[in-house]
């Protein structure tokens, strides 16, 4: 049976991505990656949505990932796998870049003046096109991640044979509390110099986690008895998070290095699987329809948010209240409005989007 929480995790996480964006493009708290600041309030308090929900939410959508990948290989031999894997995550996020997503990296650029500093210094516009290529990534760095963890995955598969996953599902609740203790320890292992989000050691082990014990229905049980309490200890420390560290840069060290913060990414996502898989195991015409679109609506809603940044933000065409408007709205219909074209017009649904040719 299809498992619809995890549909539902999916669709809710990113649309909550979305909000998120929204607010990080005009951050005032040292955040890089946007237009930044554009009110006259001394404080935006407003911001702390970000740190409400920043350490979290990507965690639990590579333990989705996991749980998903195990999931799938029960059905399927590791060949289907890595090959589904490769169309639906390296195309769009490799050769889109090069069809498509060049555009995001021009939109990003053009925010901190960075194209026109190009061209006036003589840079070939070749060369410029390829700059934007490798600035389009944006929200594709996740996966980027997901298909090398999969690769990583089989490796792993291979020498442990399946002791792992018959183990991953006797897990006790203690031990579950012990996990932190590797998160937090990956969190200081491959991080990125310049790019911090690809936090390959600490999304890594959430990933696994997914694979090997949270794949469990064992496991879930034992999470859905004590939901409630989870999800109220997920928002005591989202709290505690918002409160020590608003005004500081969140998403790089040494903030996302700590231990407060490995223990609000670990609980909010514990809490996340916890409470979807006791309240929001169902499924409905609204929520498939958000589920089959949740793709789309993440490749392509930053576009939309960063491009009104960038043509009535920046230039101050619009007031800031309508900014932020618009910005919300532009995430949406960039997202599901692109999917829906793009979807359907043949070579660029494939590059872009990872969808086979029907035969």
């Amino acid at each position: 049976m299809r498992k619809h929480y995890l549909d539902n995790i999916r669709w809710i996480t990113v649309i909550i991505v979305v909000i998120y964006h929204v607010f990080y493009m005009y951050n005032a708290e040292g955040v890089s990656g946007g237009l930044g600041k554009i009110t006259n309030m001394p404080v935006q308090y407003y911001d702390v949505f970000m740190y409400l929900v920043y350490p979290w939410f990507m965690p639990v959508l590579f333990v989705v990932s996991g749980i998903s990948a195990r999931l799938y290989l029960d059905s399927h031999s590791e060949k289907e796998f890595i090959r589904s894997r490769t169309l639906k995550l390296l195309v769009p996020s490799t050769i889109g870049l090069f069809v498509f997503q060049f555009i995001q990296g021009y939109i990003s650029m053009s925010l901190g003046g960075g194209v026109e500093g190009l061209a006036a210094a003589g840079v070939p516009k070749p060369l410029i096109y390829l700059i934007m290529v490798a600035s389009g990534s944006g929200v594709l760095w996740y996966m980027h991640l997901v298909w090398v963890y999969c690769l990583v995955l089989l490796f792993i598969r291979k020498i442990e044979k399946g002791k792992l996953l018959d183990a991953g599902a006797k897990t006790p609740l203690w031990l579950m509390v012990l996990f932190l203790f590797p998160i937090w320890g990956a969190a200081q292992l491959l991080n990125t110099p310049i790019i911090p989000v690809y936090r390959i050691g600490f999304y890594f082990v959430f990933f696994l986690l997914g694979y090997y014990v949270f794949s469990h229905d064992e496991v879930i049980e034992k999470l859905k008895k004590i939901a409630v309490p989870l999800i109220v200890l997920a928002v005591v420390i989202c709290v505690i998070f918002s409160v020590m560290y608003f005004g500081i840069n969140y998403a790089d060290k040494p903030t996302n290095r700590g231990f407060l913060y490995a223990l609000d990414a670990y609980v909010g996502s514990l809490a996340m699987i916890a409470g979807m898989a006791r309240f929001g195991d169902f499924t409905g015409s609204f929520s498939k329809w958000m589920s089959g679109h949740s793709f789309g609506l993440y490749v392509f809603h930053y576009l939309g948010i960063s491009s009104v940044a960038l043509f009535l933000a920046k230039p101050g065409l619009v007031p800031a209240p309508a900014s932020y408007i618009l910005s919300l709205m532009a995430g949406f219909i960039f997202g599901y409005g692109l999917y829906a074209i793009i979807s359907r017009i043949p070579f660029f649904r494939w590059a872009v989007l990872g969808i086979k040719k029907e035969k």
